[in-house]
């Protein structure tokens, strides 16, 4: 299932190992293959299963990457962890917490899959090039002899894709469950073969004549895939939020005006959260959102730090 992309493949174990022993420094592979089956594909299908869009790399981020790094770290007495994510720590020591900020480049800031980590780690992080451009990266790796490493292919899609497209991935694995499809009136205008091939705002697979046609909602109980040619019903302002996380360990007890994006390559946007209990948030924007998506995560931000997430539940 595990797919040998250029993230895994044994080209790139050796351009890793190359790069080790130009630096002098020592070459580990440490094998996470079991694990990563069970914490990201497992969960990835799973809400699929329950018609919801995972989001596969900020769950790999907190439960697989980072946590299997400081378990490897701590057991060789190494204090720090340092990654290649485009993102940037700083203590505040007025309010004694580490803060995740933004990167200098706002193109390539990751701080959106790494909208889980715990304050406990932060403080042991190193992004070295958070501070600097792409551009500028790839420029200070050509001056130090990596021109060859830096002209490589970079990963564009889900790592465990087997080598197939997600279409093909998903019928393996999930099958087929064919449904009707409606308009927003609910009239039947065809059949579909399976909710786990769509999401909101989808519009390529829905296959219909007089077209286009965009995924305005998803009927599990009917089984139902709902479709508009109407844009502007994609859009809206407010939604629920569960599992809600603050990087500062501190629960939201008011409300409070912040920036938030619900996918990675988005704009912040402004708006407000409202705290419900505990973990339940209620996220409302200042201007409409498009295809507001259950199992995707909205990511708050204050100025330029990185606050936390929830789990979009459903709109309001």
């Amino acid at each position: 299932m595990l797919r040998e992309n250029v993230c895994c493949s044994a080209k790139s174990f050796k351009i890793a190992e190359t790069i080790c022993n130009k630096l002098d420094a020592p070459y580990f592979v440490f094998d996470v293959s079991q694990e990563f089956t069970k914490i990201v594909i497992d969960y990835f299908i799973k809400e699929l299963k329950n018609n919801r869009t995972p989001n596969p790399c900020v769950i790999c981020n907190r439960y697989l990457k980072f946590q299997k790094l400081f378990e490897w770290a701590k057991a060789r007495n190494i204090k720090y962890v340092a990654t290649g994510h485009y993102a940037q720590i700083r203590k505040d020591t007025k309010i004694d917490q580490y803060l995740l900020l933004r990167a200098k480049d706002k193109k390539k800031d990751q701080t959106y899959s790494l909208c889980l980590l715990p304050q406990k780690w932060l403080k042991q992080i190193i992004f070295p090039i958070g501070k600097y451009t792409k551009q500028e990266v790839y420029k200070i790796a050509e001056e130090q002899g990596f021109k060859d490493i830096i002209q490589q292919k970079q990963s564009q899609d889900f790592c465990f894709v087997s080598g197939k497209s997600m279409q093909c991935f998903l019928k393996q694995e999930i099958g087929l469950k064919k449904g009707s499809i409606y308009d927003m009136e609910k009239n039947i205008l065809g059949q579909h073969q399976g909710l786990h091939f769509y999401t909101i705002g989808q519009r390529k697979g829905i296959c219909l004549p007089s077209g286009p046609y965009f995924v305005a909602g998803i009927n599990s109980a009917e089984n139902s895939l709902i479709v508009t040619k109407n844009k502007r019903k994609l859009y809206q302002t407010e939604m629920l939020l569960n599992s809600c996380h603050f990087i500062s360990d501190k629960f939201l007890k008011k409300s409070i005006n912040i920036q938030s994006k619900i996918r990675y390559n988005q704009q912040l946007a402004k708006a407000t959260l409202y705290p419900i209990s505990k973990n339940k948030i209620k996220l409302a924007f200042q201007k409409s959102q498009r295809a507001i998506t259950a199992g995707q995560f909205a990511v708050f931000y204050l100025n330029n730090v990185c606050l936390g997430a929830g789990t979009i539940s459903c709109n309001v």
